[in-house]
């Protein structure tokens, strides 16, 4: 991912409340397009970076039970 999006999309968000980050990723989300998927990716690499070891087992196996639903 190319830096200066990475950190565009950090930017947009920078200062945001809770509910600001929610509705950002739910709006993402909920809108289906493709070319909102960098943002996510970005937004899930600060949670990653930021999150502890058992944080992120959780995170892994949220995402493998999601996978086989």
């Amino acid at each position: 991912m190319d830096l200066n999006l990475r950190n565009a999309v950090i930017a947009n968000v920078s200062g945001n409340n809770q509910n600001q980050l929610q509705e950002t990723i739910v709006d993402a989300i909920q809108s289906g397009e493709e070319k909102m998927l960098p943002g996510l990716g970005v937004l899930f690499e600060v949670i990653w970076k930021n999150a502890e070891e058992a944080d992120r087992q959780e995170m892994l196996d949220t995402l493998e039970k999601g996978l086989k639903s």
